[in-house]
């Protein structure tokens, strides 16, 4: 890539052979894009893949009864993870608002790997203990099922978003990665703090 650009600038330039300098920069162009449709597509493979594995964790995996109490700190865990990510995006959008890239940078560095750490764990967690049901009624059961079901969907939405976002943003596609960031942001937010809020709706009324 780098030997492609340094390619293109120079030709570019010169004025003998305008033809050929025209035609490299269209072949680079034509290869950048068809390397980003490569990237984005593996993304939506990655994501469908992962997403696919979750759903079955979820709705079709049978915890084994002799995990039942090891591990218990997980749940836990996971809300102090999502807590972190959170904090970090926040972290994030301050230094990019100061125009402090590197810091921003960082930050959601940072997040991102929160919400690996998150992700690892959340899957450990299922797979020993499966799904913990939630014993409130009422108005606290509606108010409690309506907040997982937006946690869930979103959850399922920013995994690509995120890893298009990074993608941009690391290819040095900074316009594309403003666009998409400025979805990403907020979803990924809503997600991390929705899993602390459903924790503690499980802390208080389910263990």
């Amino acid at each position: 890539m780098g030997k492609t650009s340094k390619q293109r600038g120079v030709l570019s330039r010169n004025p003998k052979h305008p033809a050929l300098s025209f035609v490299c920069f269209n072949d680079s162009m034509d290869q950048e894009r068809i390397n980003a449709r490569a990237v984005l597509g593996a993304i939506v493979a990655l994501s469908a893949t992962a997403i696919s594995f979750l759903l079955w964790l979820l709705y079709v995996h049978q915890a084994a009864t002799q995990f039942a109490g090891r591990w218990i700190f997980l749940p836990a865990l996971n809300a102090f993870l999502n807590g972190l990510s959170a904090v970090a995006l926040c972290v994030g959008l301050y230094f990019i608002k100061h125009e402090n890239r590197q810091a921003h940078r960082t930050s959601m560095l940072l997040a991102f790997g929160f919400s690996s750490l998150f992700l690892i764990s959340y899957i450990v967690n299922h797979a020993l203990h499966g799904d913990t049901y939630f014993p409130g009624q009422g108005a606290v059961r509606a108010v409690y099922i309506s907040i997982l079901a937006s946690h869930i969907f979103l959850s399922v939405v920013a995994l690509p978003l995120v890893l298009t976002t990074f993608f941009f943003s690391l290819s040095g596609r900074f316009g594309m990665h403003r666009r998409i960031a400025r979805f990403t942001f907020p979803i990924w937010l809503y997600v991390s703090i929705t899993g602390v809020i459903v924790f503690a709706f499980l802390k208080v009324y389910a263990y």
